[in-house]
């Protein structure tokens, strides 16, 4: 069964001097403030569509790879990921780098590099992102 999410944004102004309101709609989550600056500029207490994608991309990296190393029988522990996300004003979004640290007991080093690998081509959200180039670096606890 398919399921469907639902976010919504009110933006006021033009661009540069307007702002919006975010809201996660299908969990009544949260709300948050977006404007061009700190989209441009960075800005404490104010998120960015980059950010959110980041949420998105290290959650899911995380139930993949968490699925994967189940199914190769090392279940993990724990799986620390967070996704850093590269928005260029002249460019637009320009990367994704996935930060891993992992406890999988009795996982061999090459073994978890490999199965790694295999969830950031995997994920949805990582194939959701397919034109810009996502980067991962993954240590082993």
């Amino acid at each position: 069964m398919a399921i469907t999410s639902e976010a919504t944004t009110v933006w006021r102004g033009d661009l540069k001097s307007g702002s919006g309101e975010l809201n996660l709609d299908s969990s009544g989550a949260a709300r948050f403030d977006v404007n061009w600056r700190a989209r441009s500029e960075g800005s404490a207490g104010v998120t960015t569509p980059e950010e959110l994608l980041g949420a998105a991309h290290s959650s899911c990296f995380a139930m993949a790879f968490s699925n994967i190393l189940s199914g190769f029988g090392t279940p993990p522990q724990s799986i620390q990921v967070t996704a850093a996300v590269t928005f260029d004003p002249a460019q637009g979004i320009t990367g994704s780098h996935l930060l891993v640290n992992a406890a999988v007991p009795g996982l061999e080093e090459a073994d978890f590099q490999r199965l790694a690998d295999e969830a950031k081509r995997t994920c949805p959200v990582s194939r959701a992102l397919v034109g810009i180039p996502i980067t991962i670096e993954a240590e082993l606890a």
